[in-house]
C-alpha cells in the first residue's frame, strides 16, 4: 500500500483524476489522504465528492471550511454564496447520502507511526497533539450527532478569537472549528487573525503564520487551506499542499513515505 496526501481539490475533478493517474493510484492497494476542501469554487464539486466517497476505506478525509459550508447550507439554514458551486450537490438525488458521509469525516487525523498530523488549516502551537485530537473528536461528535443543526446554524463567526479551557457550548466548538479550518495568522497567546488571506509576506502586526511558532514536539503537519503560500512554509515539518488548483495553479499530491511531490498543472 502507498499512502498519498493531496491538497485542496475544490471540485477540480478532472485534475484530481489526472494527478492520481500519474502515480497509477488504485483504491485496491493505495490510500488517499485529503487535506480538506474537497468541493466548492471548482467546476465539478458533485463528481469530486462522489469519487472520494466511493473510495471507502481507501480515503482519509479531514473537513475544510468549504466542506463545512456545504453542511451549513444543507443543515444549518444558511444560503449559498454568490461564488459557490454547490447547487449540483444540493440538487443531486444522492444528496442525503453524500451529506451523511461528509458528516462522518474528521477535523484532525493523527498517524502515530509516521508522527504525522493532518488538519485542513494546520495545528496551533498552543495545543499538544493529544489536546488537538481531543478537541477535534469533541466537535466531530457534535457534527455527527443530534446537535448538528444547532452547531451549523451558529458556526460562523470570529469570536472567541482565542482558546480557553473553560469555554463551553457553541463558543468552544466555534473556536475549535476556526483553528482547524480557518487559521492562517495567529498570535503567541493563540489569538486568531482571520481577516488576512494573503501570503506570509503580509503578516498583520502582532501575528505570525501559525507554523512559525516553536512546538514542544517534532510532529509533522500536513495542511491545505492557504493557497497564497504556494506550498512554501520554509520548513520540512509543515507541509502545505494547497497550491491553488482552483485559481489556475496546480493540484499537488505527496507520497507520505518518500516525500515525493507530484504536481498537475491546472492552468
Amino acid at each position: 500500500m502507498t499512502d498519498y496526501a493531496i491538497g485542496d481539490i475544490q471540485g477540480c475533478y478532472d485534475r484530481l483524476r489526472d494527478v492520481l493517474a500519474k502515480v497509477d493510484f488504485s483504491p485496491s492497494r493505495d490510500r488517499l489522504w485529503v487535506a480538506g476542501d474537497l468541493i466548492n469554487r471548482g467546476p465539478a464539486s458533485l463528481e469530486t465528492l462522489r469519487y472520494i466517497e466511493s473510495l471507502g476505506d481507501a480515503a482519509v478525509v479531514v473537513l475544510g471550511n468549504h466542506d463545512l459550508h456545504l453542511l451549513a447550507v444543507a443543515l444549518g439554514g444558511h444560503s449559498p454564496k454568490r461564488k459557490d458551486t454547490l447547487h449540483d450537490i444540493l440538487d443531486a438525488p444522492d444528496h442525503d447520502r453524500l451529506i451523511h458521509w461528509l458528516r462522518q469525516q474528521y477535523l484532525c487525523v493523527h498517524d502515530e507511526k509516521r508522527n504525522l498530523v493532518m488538519a485542513h488549516a494546520g495545528l496551533p502551537h498552543i495545543w499538544s497533539v493529544d489536546q488537538a485530537v481531543a478537541c477535534a473528536r469533541e466537535v466531530e461528535a457534535v457534527i455527527r450527532g443530534g446537535q448538528a443543526q444547532e452547531y451549523f446554524s451558529q458556526m460562523y463567526g470570529n469570536q472567541p478569537e482565542r482558546w480557553c479551557d473553560t469555554l463551553t457550548g457553541m463558543d468552544r466548538w466555534r473556536v475549535i472549528t476556526n483553528y482547524f479550518t480557518r487559521m492562517r495568522f495567529i498570535a503567541e497567546d493563540g489569538s486568531l487573525e482571520l481577516a488576512t488571506k494573503e501570503s506570509a509576506d503580509n503578516t498583520p502586526p502582532g501575528f505570525a503564520p501559525w507554523f512559525t511558532y516553536p512546538r514542544k514536539d517534532d510532529v509533522k503537519v500536513i495542511f491545505g487551506h492557504w493557497a497564497a503560500l504556494e506550498g512554501n512554509t520554509g520548513s520540512d515539518r509543515f507541509i502545505g499542499l494547497d497550491t491553488g488548483c482552483v485559481w489556475g495553479g496546480a493540484l499537488t499530491l505527496m507520497n507520505l513515505d518518500s516525500g515525493e511531490l507530484i504536481h498537475c498543472d491546472c492552468a
